[in-house]
């Protein structure tokens, strides 16, 4: 199996359990070895009480984006710290891209930024999550 296509692999298997991204409108566009990539349309839904995107649903997606990046050579990785920066405020209408990109992996532990622009590149968020990989895959691996 090429590493993308594990990649592929372990994204479907998590994408198909992934009730609560779905839910709210995350959209999976592509993953390869410690990046992935996906969006999310702002509706009316998404949006607090300053009639901006609530500050949960750039996390939630960025999040998301973190977890389908570090998983993405088929060994369960979670979370194991999280900061975001908002740069700017996500608006109704407005289409959000979270583009996560593997900053280090070492042992265990990986590094990964999500960068999240609108749909005119502007930069609305960075996020950096760190995370910790633990037993077990994300689909069944023949090792021999």
């Amino acid at each position: 199996m090429t590493p993308q296509e594990r990649a592929e692999k372990s994204a479907a298997a998590m994408w198909a359990e992934d009730g609560a991204s779905k839910f709210i409108g995350i959209s999976l566009d592509s993953v390869t070895p410690g990046k992935a990539v996906g969006h999310i349309k702002i509706e009316k839904h998404h949006v607090n009480g300053l009639e901006i995107c609530h500050g949960g649903t750039i996390f939630h997606l960025a999040d998301t984006i973190f977890a389908f990046a570090c998983n993405s050579y088929n060994n369960r990785a979670v979370a194991q710290q999280c900061s975001i920066n908002f740069m700017a405020a996500g608006m109704l209408g407005d289409t959000l891209t979270a583009r996560a990109t593997e900053v280090l992996v070492k042992g265990r532990n990986g590094i990964y930024d999500v960068m999240i622009t609108n749909q005119n590149g502007d930069e609305v968020a960075l996020f950096r999550g760190n995370s910790r990989q633990v037993r077990g895959t994300n689909f069944p691996e023949d090792m021999t």
